[in-house]
């Protein structure tokens, strides 16, 4: 039985304590095995009025999933009777985040320090997010050989003009006031103040209207001005570049845009995985019609082909393990990714319909 993660009820607050500090709580399947099963028996439970999920150590919220765990299970023996990590761990994850998602009753992240890939899985999907002033969160997926998943083709692209596609494809990390402007955060709060919010919502009358609208009062009580979104400033210019549907129309973009800041750009995306950004690319262009639903089964279909892939091994290796953060990706370059490579990677899979209905939340 994973300690990783702290279950507990607190009066009508179901409370969620990722306890991994020593690996910023990232999140194993042990993790994740505990969590939905605990989220489903508090929303059928009428007491339970809101979950609040949180991290410990003081240094994150959540880093992401464990993908090192995955990808040292990938080219071993599986023993009978048993799947392969990779597809129990990816869908596990992704059917937490649909949980969330549709969990019914008032969800509150508590998003304070680092935030990234899956710990935006943990938060994004409910329907509050009190960002404090330490946060830093970022989808750095590329570099990994990876994609953005947990419902990054969902909520990406519902960022305010291309924002999504430039944070998507650079991975480039933002702060507590890019959160709010750019809806990640519902409510910015002070990490010293934390704990009574906590306090508050255990404490509060549940009964002078909706959960939701109790909820959403009590932090407002609380909350703070996060100030100016240094990414705001950036925005025309991301608009420009990233509006294209190729890779290469946007590097080209931005070697015409001759600032600075478009040379850093264009420095990022040469360091990170050429099939991953066209995967992704083509994810967020894709995903942005389709449902949160529809969403799910496409990042499944992706997380199962880019773990098949090279460039994810590799990428792991290079970040996460040796870090000499040089990794050797295949194919090396935009030009010798083919596209039929791409759309391969989209076809649908015999196991991708994984996703039970979540039980109505009740109370």
């Amino acid at each position: 039985m994973s300690h990783d993660v702290l279950l507990e009820t607190r009066g009508p607050i179901g409370l969620v304590t990722l306890d991994r500090p020593r690996a910023l709580n990232a999140l194993d399947l042990g993790m994740i095995r505990r969590i939905h099963p605990q989220l489903e028996a508090w929303a059928r439970e009428p007491a339970v009025k809101a979950v609040v999920i949180r991290g410990a150590g003081g240094k994150a919220f959540c880093a992401g999933g464990d993908v090192r765990a995955v990808a040292a299970s990938l080219g071993t023996p599986v023993p009978e009777g048993q799947s392969p990590l990779v597809r129990d761990y990816f869908q596990g994850e992704y059917g937490l985040n649909h949980r969330i998602h549709h969990f019914g009753k008032p969800y509150i992240a508590f998003v304070d320090g680092i935030s990234m890939g899956g710990g935006l899985g943990l938060s994004f999907h409910g329907s509050h997010r009190v960002v404090t002033e330490r946060l830093t969160f970022s989808m750095p997926e590329t570099a990994i050989g990876f994609f953005p998943d947990v419902g990054g083709g969902w909520f990406l692209p519902r960022f305010p003009g291309e924002m999504g596609a430039y944070l998507g494809l650079t991975g480039t990390r933002a702060n507590a006031a890019d959160a709010m402007w750019l809806g990640y955060g519902t409510h910015h709060v002070e990490h010293s103040r934390l704990d009574a919010v906590l306090e508050a919502l255990v404490s509060a009358d549940w009964s002078t209207g909706s959960a939701q609208d109790v909820t959403t009062r009590l932090l407002a009580s609380f909350a703070t001005d996060a100030g100016p979104a240094p990414l705001r400033a950036h925005q025309p210019a991301v608009d420009r570049c990233f509006a294209a549907d190729r890779v290469e129309d946007i590097l080209t973009a931005l070697s015409a845009e001759g600032t600075e800041w478009a040379e850093a750009t264009r420095a990022t995306l040469a360091r990170m995985s050429p099939t991953s950004l066209k995967v992704t690319l083509r994810q967020l262009r894709t995903c942005r019609a389709l449902s949160y639903d529809e969403v799910v089964r496409v990042e499944y279909r992706l997380s199962q082909a880019l773990t098949e892939r090279p460039d994810f091994r590799e990428g792991i290796r290079a970040v996460l393990v040796d870090k000499d953060q040089r990794p050797r990706w295949s194919p090396a370059t935009l030009a010798e990714v083919r596209d039929a490579d791409v759309e391969a990677c989209f076809a649908p899979r015999a196991d991708d319909a994984f996703l039970p209905s979540p039980a109505p939340a009740r109370g």
